[in-house]
């Protein structure tokens, strides 16, 4: 099960949530994803675990729960949705009135 994670202090690292997931059961990955160009945390990562029981145990004990001086939002992840991804105005060029 692919778990979201949000509201993250920027000290917060993968281990730190590594070791907040593993106290449920097996983690298979973490992930906190980071702004492209100064590598500084977004405040949110995904926590892979493969049993959905041990994930579901973590997601309702962990979600609301302090980390590093912050309340975490913990959830099942969304799949990503196709197409746009965000950033700018579609449809681009100037418009004439």
């Amino acid at each position: 099960m692919n778990i979201y994670v949000g509201n993250l202090s920027y000290e917060v690292t993968e281990e730190d949530l590594q070791q907040a997931f593993e106290a449920f059961g097996q983690v298979e990955s973490v992930r906190i994803i980071k702004d492209k160009y100064s590598g500084q945390s977004k405040g949110f990562g995904f926590v892979e675990m493969p049993a959905k029981a041990e994930a579901q145990s973590a997601v309702n004990d962990l979600n609301g729960k302090e980390l590093k001086g912050r309340t975490l939002n913990v959830n099942e992840a969304r799949p990503r949705s196709e197409g746009h991804r965000g950033g700018g105005r579609q449809g681009g060029g100037r418009r004439f009135y």
